[in-house]
């Protein structure tokens, strides 16, 4: 199983976000956790879901 870390916190997970929080076109990796407290932001965007666990 794989994993990544959140751009944010540092948490390793199996199960990361893939958004923007600032103008641009820089994409990052988040925890559900992170995410969550970043949708507040002007600028966030969701662009799918990393799941390190394939079937």
């Amino acid at each position: 199983m794989k994993t990544k870390i959140c751009a944010t916190c540092n948490k390793e997970d199996t199960v990361m976000y893939r958004v923007q929080i600032t103008a641009g076109k820089k994409w990052i990796f988040c925890c559900k956790s992170c995410t969550e407290k970043h949708q507040s932001l002007p600028n966030y965007k969701y662009g799918g879901t990393w799941k390190g666990k394939r079937h």
